[in-house]
């Protein structure tokens, strides 16, 4: 038996991807609402239309649901091991919704997909 099976409690690799994908995601989504509140306040005139504020701010709402959703899952994982596969679909789950979010630049997305994936994979 290998060291990271051997451990039965506390972070192992699936749950420790999902917690650096669940907090970049949440960085994301956070920045994301900060540069559009701040430099852009006045697109939604420029643009003729009041609908892109709301949707600049439903993505973050989105990104930061998703981010702290699978940081959730993540902690739930590292103190539940018997669950993992619970937690695991939860942060597959939101790591994909997490997308329409900006998805954590990216890579918190992916990161939390690989996450979800260890931990329904794990036996």
């Amino acid at each position: 038996m290998s060291k990271i099976e051997s451990i039965k409690e506390g972070f192992n690799i699936p749950s420790g991807l999902s917690l650096a994908a669940g907090v970049i995601i949440l960085l994301g989504a956070i920045t994301s609402w900060i540069w559009h509140m701040t430099f852009f306040p006045q697109m939604g005139w420029m643009m003729g239309a009041p609908w892109f504020t709301a949707m600049m701010t439903g993505t973050s709402i989105i990104g930061s649901v998703s981010g702290a959703m699978v940081i959730l899952g993540a902690i739930m994982m590292s103190q539940k091991p018997h669950e993992s596969h619970k937690w695991g679909v939860i942060v597959l789950i939101f790591s994909l919704l997490s997308f329409f979010g900006m998805g954590g630049f990216l890579i918190g997305a992916v990161l939390g997909i690989i996450g979800g994936t260890l931990a329904l994979a794990k036996r």
